[in-house]
């Protein structure tokens, strides 16, 4: 029960972040490039507790669903980054996806460093409670890991691939 209990509370957190984000970017594209990191870190998550040996239990899918917010961060800054490229600069998705990821690569990596870091006493405690709280701990960081790293490849992708899908569609409407 509690595990199905999870899955939904995993299920409404991804609806209420694309909410948040549509509603932020003021597009329904955008938050499906910002949100395809979420798998990325959901192996991550079940890879760390795998290496380590931990059950997948309550505590790990909390930490689970802790990890999709701090995930979608990394997306947001890059895609809102090549947005403000885009916009103030009139470059082209390509050129600004491209300047925004080396202008983001240092706080994205420092609020991943800082968030693991926090994490590991957790993780790595013995005490009264750390049965329940170390794999919480080691979910987080091991999705925080994945994705951080796939993130600053695959989001510049799908980004790319998105605008031209959208400009493909956009010419294809203007033919007929």
């Amino acid at each position: 029960d509690s595990q199905a209990n999870m899955g939904l509370a995993l299920g409404i957190a991804v609806v209420f972040i694309f909410i948040v984000l549509a509603s932020q970017f003021e597009s329904v594209v955008h938050p499906f490039t910002i949100m395809l990191s979420l798998p990325l870190a959901i192996v991550g998550a079940f890879l760390g507790l795998a290496v380590t040996r931990q059950a997948v239990s309550i505590g790990s899918l909390i930490g689970i669903i802790l990890l999709m917010g701090l995930v979608t961060k990394n997306a947001i800054l890059l895609v809102d980054g090549a947005l403000q490229h885009m916009r103030d600069d009139g470059d082209t998705p390509e050129d600004a996806i491209r300047k925004a990821g080396p202008r983001r690569l240092r706080p994205i990596l420092m609020t991943s460093a800082a968030m693991i870091l926090g994490m590991l006493p957790t993780a790595l405690g013995r005490g009264m409670g750390s049965e329940f709280r170390a794999p919480m701990a080691i979910a987080v960081i091991g999705g925080l890991i994945t994705s951080t790293l796939l993130t600053l490849v695959v989001v510049p992708v799908v980004y790319t691939l998105i605008d031209d899908l959208e400009n493909f569609f956009k010419k294809k409407r203007a033919r007929t």
